[in-house]
């Protein structure tokens, strides 16, 4: 589909972790849309496997990034604009998810969990805030997770055995908390920020985390009763990213057919 025009055509978009699953898959509809794409992605062999996926789809470079740490996440930034000119869209997906330790409860790995996930979108959002502001134009969109609001998720069996420390959970109801501070700073100067919160996505790596006996429960707590893809979550990211969604700031949109849904 590489050449149609789409929704995006033209746009600059920056996507992280988008080496694999939903990350990928929004690369591919970027792509699509006719949006030239940046996969930040921290791992090297992932980005790259990434990267030469998207031949052919469209223009895709792999800029490996932690987003963790201040300078890679500038050195991503400057490799934009460098090679694109500018960056118009900044979609922060990238999240300690696969690799969740959920048996891990100190202080430590909870500082861990909200380096990635949380404070790793604000350092992004942060680099690109200027290039965005600059020209008047930009959108970020983040993503949160329905964990933020599975408060049942967290009750554990009747013995009390000590308190978790909730790391992805709480890391992700930062991320809708970010959303709507970003978007009240940078609106004023035509950038908007939103969020995307997917329900359990059936990628390898809900199927590394989330036990199999578990996986079809989400099934049924669901308004209707579906299991949900990754590509499930690009017509949204999309809508955000598009000049469609131009008077669109500081929501998250709950992805997950109908299993939560927050006022």
């Amino acid at each position: 589909m590489a050449g149609t025009a789409g929704r995006l055509q033209d746009k600059v978009a920056i996507i992280t972790g988008a080496g694999q699953g939903i990350g990928l898959a929004y690369a591919e509809r970027f792509l699509d849309e006719g949006a030239k794409v940046v996969i930040a992605e921290a791992n090297e062999e992932r980005g790259r496997i990434g990267e030469a996926s998207l031949v052919g789809r469209g223009e895709a470079v792999f800029v490996r990034t932690d987003i963790a740490d201040e300078a890679s996440v500038q050195a991503c930034v400057d490799a934009t604009v460098e090679r694109f000119g500018t960056v118009h869209v900044l979609l922060n997906n990238a999240a300690i998810y696969m690799d969740l330790d959920t048996s891990n409860a100190s202080l430590d790995y909870l500082r861990r969990v909200f380096d990635v996930n949380l404070h790793g979108q604000w350092l992004m959002a942060r680099a690109v805030a200027p290039v965005m502001v600059a020209q008047g134009y930009g959108r970020i969109v983040n993503q949160g997770s329905i964990a933020a609001y599975l408060h049942q998720l967290s009750g554990g069996g009747d013995e009390f055995t000590g308190v978790p420390n909730y790391a992805y959970a709480q890391s992700k109801w930062g991320v809708i908390g970010l959303t709507k501070h970003l978007a009240a700073t940078l609106g004023k100067h035509g950038v908007t920020v939103n969020c995307i919160a997917p329900g359990l996505t059936m990628t390898e790596a809900t199927k590394t985390v989330v036990p199999e006996a578990v996986q079809p429960m989400f099934v049924g707590m669901s308004a209707m009763r579906r299991e949900l893809a990754a590509v499930d979550m690009t017509g949204p990211a999309v809508f955000f990213a598009s000049d469609d969604a131009g008077l669109v700031t500081g929501q998250t949109l709950c992805v997950d057919a109908g299993t939560v849904m927050p006022h």
